[in-house]
């Protein structure tokens, strides 16, 4: 079982001790990998006897990653993700009876081919065993052992347009020369395997490769599930793997039962020799899931199974049209697993990594010998995040959001964030921000965000900048992404608290500030920092690039800082820290000042996005009006025209969660409900989970695109933090043409629940608010002060 810890047992000690080569040799060290090319699987082994019944700690990390068997039964994955400045290690308590028992780990190392999100830094194993079982069990003692594991092979799928693809690459599996029984022990081939010791970090403060800390996640979700139904099945062959074009008339529909059998029950089913398959599976809804599949006979056969978010309307791959679409289309298959089966019986294939989308193609060519085909199922994984929150409206639109949006943000929740799970599974800042909100409004458990930003807070560059995306073995700069970053930790202060938390990132937060500071010119404004200053994903924008945002005097860019020195202001002063939250206050003014002088149009009644001012944007406009800098007049001339003047560039899927704050902000709940329009027609398009950006989407599932889950409680109910830690709460809906809003809120001490009716400007209703919190509810220009406790409002 896996193990969370609070404390950190293979942290390096700075006492001196009395003998420092002693000391030394008692501390973990790691299996070494072996000299060779990459791709590189390995299987280390080890064979013990207990003399009685045991209870053993074992903490636990490889390079890139591991799988880890006792006794032939699969107890973890991991390392959990992490970079060159954070390397994981698990903790697992095992229970073990007397007697001989044996520890296999898998390991792979896939180098350059690997997914760009996994770091690889030297390779190995590292088990360290607590108590009296260290020398007996742990890697730095121990009588371990290592053999190569052939009979796999890695390759990237062909690149089609707009796929920016970074995940796993295509796993061949070749029978004839895996080791089979490698898990229990068995096998020829093993040898003893040198250490490598990388701690030195007593006296001299050196660490070799890794910076190893505990693990800070629960284990991922690993759950069966069945394949989906059968939507196409064909005896004819096929050209290539990767495009698979399904015909408008069904063939064989009767020997499809028998497949669907298959699925549905475990029902084996055998192909001849000399024969092909292919089939088309629909999950029927969004899974990431390893492929598992059991087969006897069929040496020499093929299978390969492909996944897909959705089928194309042809093989360029530029459109999808209704996703629930499947006769005429064409399947392409970047994700694939292919199997080459030995002839053996009972087989078990399953691949490294995890795979995603909706759709399956299964294809399968024959041989010499017949194939039995005996279970085809999944194995479910992400990280186990659940809808903690409850919310219901009078509105059934926003009913069918929630499930959608829900699984968008399961599907890219794993040991990080994710963008995508499909074609990237990277670590976006942007991106990123807006799945810990969403996490905070539903689910008590924020761990995931908290690791999040303790992790682009370690991405850090010379120059202040965080990373862009993080973990990954590129380094990529999206400047707009490193103030997103202290969004991220002002974010966590206003819900989650922890100011000793908050203190350890103010450095980088400061750090993350100055580095834009650096770019003010002499006019005081920001000219825009060198790397890709993505804002969103609008058609009028070249690469997501507002005007002069490559390198000139971007009017949103600096409307961005502003944003961001005000909630730096409110981090300073909420840990005590009144003279730095003095000078971010005072570059905030000192730049809004300058700011709209250079970019506000008085004929227009808008700020501009470039210094002619002859481009204008509701991005621009959003992030002046949330950066709370604004005079009421100012606000009073700006918000009728952004609501009204359609010549704007419009923010898609991405920022209009800005969209929808400044709405909040404004108390226009008609404007949110009508850009909510998108939203509300996926169903209609067939989406299971939030796609990336309008169509044509390259990605169907992209968690920046849950965020109407944390404007149902923020916005509509109105349930928002008061201050540092939600010690306090404001409730303020905005119902608009809603006459009933209800919901519970996860909170730091328990659930705010609140059940609300509006007839015209009235409200009546219940709040309760958890034990110690209180707060103020505000509706129609009236307020009620709120205590802990249920209370009755009628207003």
């Amino acid at each position: 079982m896996k193990v969370l810890l609070d404390t950190h047992p293979l942290q390096p000690s700075n006492a001196a001790p009395a003998d420092f080569g002693a000391a030394f040799r008692t501390r973990p060290a790691w299996l070494a990998a072996p000299k060779a090319s990459l791709p590189e699987v390995s299987a280390y082994r080890l064979r013990f006897d207990l003399a009685n019944d045991s209870l053993i700690r074992l903490h636990l990390s490889a390079d890139e990653r591991y799988l880890f068997y006792v006794d032939g039964t699969l107890l973890g994955r991991g390392p959990e993700r992490g970079s060159d400045q954070i390397w994981f290690y698990e903790t697992y308590d095992l229970s073990l009876t007397a007697g001989s028992h044996t520890f296999v780990a898998l390991v792979w190392q896939l180098g350059d081919i690997a997914p760009l999100a996994q770091e690889g830094l030297a390779g190995g194993f590292l088990l360290e065993a607590e108590g009296p079982h260290g020398d007996l069990l742990s890697t730095r003692s121990a009588p371990w052992e290592r053999k190569s594991v052939h009979g796999m092979r890695f390759e990237k799928p062909k690149s089609v347009e707009r796929t920016a693809w970074f995940v796993e690459p295509i796993q061949t599996t070749i029978g004839a020369d895996y080791p089979w029984g490698f898990e229990k022990g068995e096998g020829e081939g093993w040898e003893g395997v040198s250490l490598r010791r990388e701690d030195f970090a007593f006296p001299f403060g050196i660490y070799a490769a890794h910076v190893l800390s505990p693990a800070i996640l629960p284990a991922q979700l690993s759950t069966r599930r069945r394949a989906g139904r059968v939507r196409y099945l064909s005896a004819e062959a096929w050209d290539d793997p990767q495009f698979i074009k399904v015909p408008k008339d069904a063939d064989l529909p009767e020997e499809a039962l028998s497949w669907q059998d298959l699925l549905d029950s475990a029902a084996p089913i055998v192909i001849p020799p000399h024969s092909q398959r292919q089939l088309v599976l629909d999950l029927e809804a969004y899974v990431c899931a390893y492929p598992q599949v059991e087969l006897s006979g069929g040496s020499g056969s093929r299978i390969t199974i492909g996944w897909a978010e959705a089928l194309h309307l042809d093989a360029a791959g530029k459109a999808k049209g209704h996703r629930d679409e499947v006769a005429g289309r064409t399947l392409i298959a970047l994700c694939r697993d292919v199997i080459v089966p030995d002839g053996g019986a009972n087989r078990h294939y399953e691949p490294l990594w995890w795979r995603s989308g909706r759709f399956i193609a299964l294809l399968i060519e024959t041989a010499d010998e017949a194939l039995s085909l005996e279970r085809f199922s999944l194995l479910e994984t992400r990280y186990p995040l659940e809808m903690e929150s409850r919310f219901t409206s009078s509105d059934a639109r926003l009913a069918a959001i929630t499930p959608i949006a829900l699984r968008g943000l399961q599907m890219c929740a794993h040991e990080t964030y994710m963008d995508c799970p499909y074609y990237e599974q990277l670590m976006y800042v942007g991106d990123t921000r807006l799945e810990s909100l969403v996490t905070y409004a539903i689910s008590s458990d924020d761990r995931l965000p908290r690791k999040s930003i303790l992790l682009f807070g370690l991405s850090r560059l010379a120059n202040g900048f965080t990373q862009a995306r993080y973990p990954s073995r590129d380094v990529q700069v999206i400047p707009p992404f490193a103030l997103w970053w202290v969004g991220m930790v002002y974010d966590y202060a206003l819900w989650r608290g922890d100011a000793a938390f908050i203190r350890q990132q103010l450095p980088g937060v400061r750090a993350v500030l100055d580095g834009f500071l650096a770019h003010i010119t002499e006019e005081n404004l920001l000219q825009a920092a060198h790397g890709w200053n993505f804002a969103d994903w609008t058609l009028e924008w070249p690469l997501g690039v507002p005007p002069d945002g490559f390198d000139g005097y971007s009017g949103l860019l600096n409307w961005h800082l502003i944003y961001t020195l005000g909630l730096a202001v409110r981090l300073e002063e909420w840990v005590g820290e009144s003279v730095l939250a003095e000078r971010w206050r005072h570059w905030r003014d000192t730049l809004v000042t300058a700011v709209k002088a250079a970019f506000w149009n008085e004929a227009r009644g808008l700020f501009a996005d470039d210094r002619a001012q002859t481009l204008f944007s509701e991005h621009s406009q959003c992030l002046a009006l949330l950066s709370g800098t604004l005079a009421e007049e100012d606000v009073a001339r700006l918000a009728p025209t952004l609501l009204n003047d359609a010549s704007l560039t419009q923010t898609t899927i991405y920022f209009s969660h800005y969209l929808f704050e400044t709405y909040y902000l404004l108390q226009q709940p008609e404007a949110f409900f009508d850009r909510m329009a998108l939203w509300f027609d996926l169903e209609n398009q067939g989406f299971k989970t939030t796609p990336e950006q309008p169509e044509p989407s390259r990605s169907d599932c992209h968690g920046w695109g849950a965020h109407p889950l944390y404007h149902f409680f923020t916005t509509l109910l109105g349930i928002r933090p008061a201050g540092f830690g939600f010690e306090q709460v404001e409730i303020s809906p905005m119902p608009g043409h809603l006459t009933q809003l209800s919901g519970e809120m996860v909170h730091p001490r328990g659930q705010i629940v609140v059940d609300l009716e509006f007839v015209g400007d009235l409200v009546r209703g219940t709040i309760t608010l958890p034990a110690g919190v209180s707060g103020s509810f505000k509706y129609a220009g009236k307020s009620l002060a709120l205590h802990a406790g249920s209370q009755v409002l009628e207003l």
